[in-house]
């Protein structure tokens, strides 16, 4: 009589958030970046340069720049966070380290978490450095506190990071992660409020821009800009980026599957 072998079975990865799970995933992230000086100067730098574009153009018109340059603080980091991350994921997902990571005891919260966690440090260091290029050495004048619009800033960036993890799992090459800027981002910049006043807006494309994120980043940055302290509709305004933040990551979370048996 033989006996059957049974193969061990491979462990079922946890669901609950685990946080040294989560810390390692993101130290491997950032190990990895290390190594790409590119894209950490398109990530830290490409932002300041752009602010620091946008000033001498408006040379001749402080006012202007003060205008839109808070606004602009926190579309760039956002554009440049939504590029990266979402490139780098593809890269992650083609490469088969995803792959290999879901095979693991590995929760696909934790996963999402450490990559946000990763990038999210990165967008932190971005936002500070562009907030205090602009407040103190191009002369940016805000009402408000500057900690009010580094929050925004940062809450843009992490905007930009969940928005990039999510939509890596659509695209099949980096060109198609590129693709997805204009079809993701431009209609948000057309519609947010920087070129003209929404509520000036065709009533439908109103209508649009009160579903879409970034007109309410860029309604947090007007009110830093006009108001001394922190309003109603700043609160308002911050609390909606960060819960559509919040809401992409979950929906990332929920692409990340194994593609083999």
């Amino acid at each position: 009589m033989s006996a059957t072998v049974t193969a061990p079975a491979t462990p079922a990865p946890t669901s609950a958030l685990n946080a040294s799970r989560t810390t390692a995933t993101a130290a491997r992230v950032l190990r990895q970046l290390r190594h790409d000086p590119r894209t950490i100067a398109l990530m830290l730098l490409v932002p300041c340069l752009m602010l620091i574009l946008l000033r001498y153009v408006f040379d001749g018109s402080p006012r202007t720049f003060d205008s839109i340059g808070a606004s602009l603080l926190g579309i760039f980091p956002l554009i440049t966070m939504f590029l990266v991350t979402s490139i780098a994921t593809l890269r992650e997902r083609t490469s088969g380290t995803l792959e290999r990571l879901l095979a693991m005891p590995l929760g696909k919260g934790d996963v999402i978490a450490g990559y946000a966690l990763a990038f999210g440090t990165l967008a932190i260091i971005q936002s500070t450095l562009a907030t205090g290029l602009a407040l103190w050495f191009l002369g940016l004048d805000v009402t408000g506190s500057p900690w009010l619009l580094l929050l925004v800033a940062l809450l843009d960036a992490l905007l930009g990071t969940a928005l990039g993890l999510f939509v890596s799992a659509f695209a099949a090459s980096e060109f198609q992660a590129v693709q997805f800027m204009p079809a993701v981002l431009f209609p948000q910049l057309l519609l947010c409020g920087l070129f003209t006043p929404r509520d000036n807006m065709h009533p439908v494309l109103e209508a649009i821009s009160n579903v879409l994120p970034m007109s309410y980043a860029v309604d947090g940055m007007n009110e830093v800009l006009k108001h001394t302290d922190m309003t109603a509709n700043f609160l308002r305004d911050t609390l909606i980026v960060a819960g559509c933040a919040l809401l992409v990551l979950t929906l990332g979370a929920a692409t990340l599957r194994r593609r083999t048996a």
